[in-house]
């Protein structure tokens, strides 16, 4: 089966090589990268090395995942951006989740929104799904803004199961993906309350 890469302005979001573990190795084990990731701990080579294994595999078991983010005009990866089932969340669950994760040299610069918007109109258009959401951590404004700047919507607030950590979930349609790719961008549903 071959599987899609993408391009933006400034990306090639590609499939992953055994190549990238390093620089994955790397921006994983970065205490800033992982601060609002999982429990919160950086991690290992171990962990990056089975959680790479899994993101190829993703590909073949359902014909979307997690895209490798190279900078052309460095040939160097700088993270991911992707598609995946979050089943750390199951109180949402059926649902595809949109996420990134870049070096803390590429944060500031616009590429989690370039990026994700392609991999936005992927899911919506090939892999043809009629919603998806994505997860955050509470605190992770920066991610948050991103969401926002995407023309995602806020559904809730909860905890992950495994470590307690609070969580914002926002959502997007394709309609509202397509009309904020027309520049019209969706009226944001008043908030509901947090749960505890």
């Amino acid at each position: 089966m071959r599987h899609p890469e993408r391009h933006t302005e400034r990306l090639w979001l590609r499939q992953w090589r055994e190549e990238d573990l390093d620089a994955l190795a790397e921006m994983d084990a970065d205490p800033e990268v992982m601060r609002y990731i999982g429990d919160g701990s950086p991690s290992t080579r171990e962990r990056t090395t089975a959680a790479l294994a899994r993101a190829r595999a993703a590909w073949d078991e359902r014909g979307y995942g997690l895209f490798a983010a190279e900078e052309p005009a460095t040939g160097e990866l700088i993270g991911w951006v992707g598609l995946a089932v979050p089943t750390f969340l199951p109180e949402i669950m059926p649902t595809v989740e949109i996420g990134w994760r870049l070096r803390r040299r590429s944060w500031g610069r616009g590429y989690a929104t370039e990026a994700a918007r392609e991999v936005l109109a992927f899911a919506f258009d090939e892999v043809a799904l009629d919603h998806v959401v994505s997860i955050c951590h509470v605190d992770n404004h920066a991610s948050t803004r991103v969401m926002a700047k995407l023309g995602m919507t806020f559904d809730r607030t909860t905890r992950v199961p495994a470590h307690g950590q609070p969580v914002q979930v926002m959502s997007l349609t394709r309609e509202a993906f397509r009309a904020s790719a027309d520049g019209v961008l969706p009226r944001p549903p008043a908030r509901r309350p947090a749960r505890s």
